[in-house]
């Protein structure tokens, strides 16, 4: 994770939530008034967001003193403590929210993904994300996927290609579309291709892809059709992949599974916040 780019982040998640001030901490709480905060989990699953917590109350206050308890990825249980995090309440209280609910937030990312890799349950496929992410979140909920055992699709339309049916009407065939592309690009971007059928798997391997995508396919389909990819060739599958029927996809041999569900529609992991006075 990006420190510097975290950092600034945390500095806008504050200023949309503090304002100007905090009106009811700083009118009943003086200045020099010290305390303390105690992040609890409520439920069992994958902890993500220990650097949020370290830096997060340094933004507001660098002299505050913070404890993680756990790391990025780690198993953790309903009552246990996460973090501490000791300095000015009213600080202490600027912070905690906006804090609590990122952790929270890719917390639970990091938790669903740990379950779908194991629900896959696969020595060769892995899981990955998709670009359906919150917008201003995208780093840290790619992040929590990693934290969970998963990997990254690419970041967003910059880094890499992907040749989707759309692309492809326009362009007027997979070949056509590729040829464009590689035209224009460097040696170090990948292309990927979007298939639907058996005729675009072999169009798109003879047009040279790097990556084939086998697009709302079932685990049937996907194993004959991946016999006619080349080997060097990265497969991947997506769309209409679930928890239920994830472990179907385990033996067709496909090199990737992109799960959107991982980020667009997760339950946030179940942390409270304790305050102590002092």
């Amino acid at each position: 994770m990006n420190k510097l780019k975290l950092r600034l982040q945390l500095e806008q998640y504050f200023l949309e939530d503090i304002g100007d001030r905090d009106l009811t901490s700083e009118l009943i709480f003086g200045e020099g008034q010290i305390g303390k905060v105690i992040f609890l989990a409520k439920d069992n699953g994958i902890f993500c967001g220990e650097e949020i917590v370290r830096s997060g109350f340094k933004v507001l206050n660098p002299a505050a003193e913070v404890n993680i308890k756990v790391r990025d990825g780690e198993w953790i249980e309903k009552g246990q403590i996460l973090a501490e995090a000791s300095g000015p309440v009213s600080d202490l209280l600027k912070g905690e929210r906006v804090i609590l609910n990122l952790v929270q937030r890719i917390s639970g990312i990091a938790t669903k993904t740990n379950e779908a890799v194991r629900v896959l349950n696969s020595s060769h496929t892995k899981i990955c994300d998709t670009r359906k992410t919150t917008p201003g979140l995208r780093m840290l909920e790619k992040y929590a996927v990693r934290a969970g055992g998963g990997f990254n699709h690419r970041y967003g339309l910059y880094d890499a290609v992907m040749i989707k049916d759309n692309h492809i009407s326009f362009a007027g065939s997979i070949a056509k579309a590729v040829e464009e592309v590689r035209s224009k690009i460097g040696h170090m971007v990948k292309v990927e291709v979007e298939t639907e059928t058996k005729e675009q798997v072999l169009e798109a391997a003879e047009a040279g892809a790097d990556v084939i995508m086998f697009d709302n396919r079932s685990p049937e389909e996907i194993k004959e059709w991946i016999r006619s990819v080349p080997n060097g060739i990265v497969t991947e599958a997506s769309g209409g992949i679930t928890l239920d029927n994830l472990q179907a996809y385990s033996d067709t041999g496909v090199d990737f599974i992109s799960l959107g569900f991982l980020t667009h529609s997760v339950k946030s992991l179940d942390i409270s916040v304790k305050v102590i006075v002092e």
